[in-house]
């Protein structure tokens, strides 16, 4: 039985008392992913054997000798691949993308690896993070381990996916309106986005450098809180980074909501979202309330304004952030051009998908002239307003619970000729980025179909603990 069906704290501990090592961990790892990654598809990029396995002896010497203590000092971990790695492809799954080899590592990887993690790869993606189902990416879609015929979420669907087929015991991600936790809730597995600025962006290849923020997927509460602890750090190098004190997440991990006053947005459980996530969701906030948890229904409102907000500022700031890749300094470059010109609009052209030219022209189009008091300007008035509404919300309450999709995965092949529709899919968790507040899912039980389904926990900025302590007490209760 593979060894990757242990958490990655069970992993850790059974690595750091020797029961066994971190090589064999490591190949373990590899193994499953050799398996599984026919069908799946999950990985962009896969290390090279012999240097994931030197990689491990190397931890292993570490652990011996007294100098790695971390509870994932050994377990393997595989990292989206829209975070720098040094000398690992780094692609974003992209073509433009597709011989890019970083000089340097993400602060967020580095701290991975300085806690004696083991990268062995980097997992598959909607391109350039643009996406809610894997299907964009240039390297093909990812599957969902549950049904090879539904999409894994996205855009971490690779991570999320590689997590739900035993393929790796953790993954990280990164979130820009739900990338982390809608990907959970399809794959039945852990998804944490901390508060904006917790976790450090330098190295990660930019979006909407405004909502962007990296964190965990995991196979369970305990994993997401003892990663997002490693990875929490004040770095210099990122001017959104913000020093924190109170990142000893792994203290919140207490079977205990008694008190807690937890908010659900009626608004959230009306039209639109499916009956049988939205059993599901209250059937958890009843065990929630069983363990003495206030529930009171409220109206969040301005709902509607939060997905044509969120896509008109990210689009914004992606056609920024994207205009750096013009087959210049690296990258892609067309093959036949006859000026500077045409090779920026060949390689522009070729390179980027369907998806991502249509929110970089989305993007030119609310900054031009003439359209960016209609429309970007009012985007930021729009932000400015669901936080005031979120800000009353938790004046009253310490945490608001939702869905995290409307529906359960949808089949493969069914999202991309709707983009609308497509992007109506984030409706509950873009708030979150546009605000920068921390969220998490957990699983909360499947459909008729036997597809998962995942509860929101939203909580107040810098207030992970709380979340992290709710969905603790329901994963305890009911140990899904």
């Amino acid at each position: 039985m593979s060894l990757m069906k242990y958490t990655a704290i069970e992993l850790g501990k059974m690595i750091a008392s020797g029961e066994i090592s971190a090589v064999e961990a490591a190949g373990d790892c590899l193994e499953a992913i050799r398996k599984n990654e026919p069908d799946i598809n999950a990985f962009v990029t896969v290390c090279d054997e012999q240097s994931v396995l030197k990689k491990a002896e190397e931890v292993q010497k570490k652990i011996n000798s007294g100098e790695l203590l971390s509870p994932i000092a050994g377990v393997p971990v595989a990292i989206k691949d829209n975070m720098c790695t040094a000398d690992i492809l780094t692609t974003c799954s992209s073509r433009i993308l597709s011989n890019f080899i970083p000089p340097y590592t993400a602060t967020a990887v580095e701290c991975l690896e300085s806690a004696g993690a083991v990268i062995v790869g980097k997992t598959n993606m909607d391109e350039f993070a643009m996406g809610s189902t894997t299907e964009t990416s240039f390297y093909g879609a990812t599957k969902n381990p549950h049904d090879k015929t539904r999409v894994p979420g996205g855009s971490s669907g690779g991570s999320a996916a590689a997590v739900a087929a035993g393929e790796v015991t953790f993954a990280l991600g990164s979130d820009t309106g739900g990338s982390i936790r809608q990907p959970a809730s399809h794959c039945g597995v852990v998804g944490i986005k901390p508060t904006y600025g917790t976790v450090s962006r330098y190295g990660l290849v930019a979006y909407g450098s405004s909502l962007d923020q990296i964190g965990p997927i995991a196979k369970d509460v305990s994993d997401c809180a003892a990663i997002l602890e490693i990875i929490s750090s004040y770095d210099t190098k990122d001017s959104t980074s913000f020093k924190r004190d109170d990142t000893d997440f792994t203290t919140a991990l207490k079977n205990d909501v008694n008190g807690l006053k937890i908010g659900i947005p009626g608004d959230y459980f009306g039209t639109g979202l499916d009956s049988e996530v939205k059993k599901a969701l209250l059937d958890a906030a009843d065990v929630l309330k069983s363990r003495g948890a206030e529930l009171e229904y409220f109206d969040l409102s301005l709902t509607e304004f939060a997905v044509p907000a969120y896509y008109i500022i990210a689009s914004a700031e992606a056609s920024s952030n994207l205009s750096r890749f013009d087959g210049v300094k690296y990258g892609y470059r067309t093959g036949e051009y006859e000026n500077l010109h045409q090779m920026y609009k060949k390689t522009r052209s070729e390179g980027f998908g369907t998806e991502v030219k249509r929110r970089i022209m989305l993007g030119s189009f609310v900054l031009s002239s003439g359209y960016y008091d209609a429309y970007y300007l009012k985007a930021l008035k729009a932000k400015n307003l669901i936080k005031q509404a979120f800000d009353k919300a938790f004046g009253k309450y310490d945490l608001i619970i939702g869905p995290v999709s409307p529906s359960t995965a949808p089949e493969l092949g069914t999202s991309l000729d709707d983009p609308v529709k497509m992007y109506l899919g984030d409706i509950y968790t873009v708030a979150a980025n546009l605000i920068g507040l921390p969220a998490i899912s957990v699983p909360c039980g499947r459909d008729s179909k036997g597809l998962p389904v995942g509860m929101m926990l939203t909580g107040k900025c810098f207030d992970e603990k709380t979340v992290i302590r709710a969905a603790y007490t329901y994963e305890q209760e009911t140990q899904i």
